[in-house]
């Protein structure tokens, strides 16, 4: 293994894509790259058969209507164009504890520009009871929304979407929900969970490339657009209309990116959500064993899952992280974009290494990462 790359940070993009991936990415550069919805040109048209096949897509596996799958540069810009749409005009929402800073610095932008007021609710290490319970407390007259994450991106901490889902629509609110580190990982049902707009990369858990995410919205939920310009229909108008998708896809698409998505997406069918589910807990158990067995790794959150969050002892997250990139072993360090998450997890001042699975890491993978971290830890105790 010595000399070869061992890639543990798919929570910030799976590496390497399935081959299908890239090929059709390829493929669609070279061959007919042309611009979807703008004309009716044979390439143009092409593209656009192609984008509305990553729809139905998309569609058919979160269960929302193909018009509502709405394509943009990321699941930060569809978290943005879902919290300013909705909270537009004022009002108080809710987030919780386990936020990503997609979420949080929307949110604390609007409350400093004195638009909307937000507060935080307990998630972490809490009953589903308990979290709906804060929730309750938490509500106000004026509380028009509820955003959180579906798991955590520092651990495998997963919150109970589909409670709060009910009892947002049992209470009247929007419920917005983070599916970064969730999509392609476990199956969201958006009609179960009571999820009105839900956020997705194309780059993570759907193997897709990146630069590219979606914001899907439920039947009857159409928040106001944060962004103007031109979409193809109706060009001599000067205001968007309301037809999904394009009242949100102004400009031109990253075409690529989404024909790239919809071949990640069959890999995802094809593997099973479910065998991709029961892998990735299959590795986080035998990482939690092997770390577990060496003096001087601490641990933060054991629930299984595809992320798990370690520190060394002696060691502060930066140093380790560096120390295995020289071994060729790619985790992530810090503070993973979630300070929400390590105040949460009482994470030290220098955060905390995270290690991320993919479909296409092995268990000699994760034995040349714990080789590594006890050569470090009887290193330092023999200083």
């Amino acid at each position: 293994m010595k000399n070869k790359t061992v890639y543990l940070d798919n929570a910030a993009t799976t590496f390497p894509k399935p081959s299908a991936v890239t090929d059709a990415v390829y493929e669609c550069i070279k061959n007919y790259c042309g611009n979807p919805s703008r004309g009716s040109n044979p390439l143009a048209m092409l593209c656009a058969q192609k984008v509305f096949e990553c729809r139905e897509t998309l569609s058919n596996m979160f269960a929302c209507p193909t018009e509502n799958v709405i394509f943009t540069y990321n699941t930060t810009y569809a978290l943005n164009m879902a919290i300013k749409g909705i909270m537009q005009d004022g009002g108080h929402i809710l987030i919780s504890d386990l936020e990503h800073n997609a979420v949080l610095r929307p949110v604390a932008s609007l409350q400093r520009d004195g638009c909307v007021e937000y507060d935080t609710f307990e998630a972490y290490a809490q009953t589903p009871e308990q979290i709906i319970s804060d929730i309750d407390r938490k509500k106000r007259p004026d509380t028009r929304a509820v955003c959180c994450t579906h798991i955590s991106n520092i651990c495998s901490y997963t919150l109970p979407i589909k409670e709060i889902g009910k009892y947002c629509r049992d209470n009247n609110l929007i419920f917005i929900c983070d599916g970064a580190q969730s999509a392609g990982h476990i199956p969201i049902n958006m009609q179960d969970c009571n999820i009105d707009i839900l956020c997705i990369p194309f780059h993570k858990g759907l193997y897709g490339p990146q630069g590219g995410g979606a914001m899907l919205l439920s039947e009857g939920v159409s928040p106001p657009t944060i962004i103007q310009g031109g979409n193809g229909v109706n060009s001599l108008e000067y205001f968007m209309g309301d037809t999904h998708p394009e009242k949100y896809e102004a400009g031109t698409l990253n075409t690529p990116a989404i024909i790239g998505l919809c071949e990640g997406l069959k890999f995802v069918n094809t593997q099973s959500i479910s065998e991709i589910q029961k892998h990735d807990k299959e590795l986080f158990s035998y990482t939690l064993s092997a770390l577990s067995n060496i003096r001087g790794v601490k641990i933060y959150d054991h629930t299984p899952g595809s992320t798990l969050l370690f520190n060394v002892e002696g060691f502060s997250s930066d140093e380790v992280g560096e120390i295995l990139g020289c071994d060729g072993i790619c985790v992530r360090t810090g503070f993973h974009c979630s300070p929400l998450s390590h105040k949460a997890l009482r994470t030290p001042s220098h955060g905390a290494v995270r290690v991320s699975f993919g479909s296409f890491n092995t268990i000699s993978h994760i034995d040349f990462l714990c080789s590594a971290a006890e050569r470090m830890c009887l290193r330092k105790r023999r200083i």
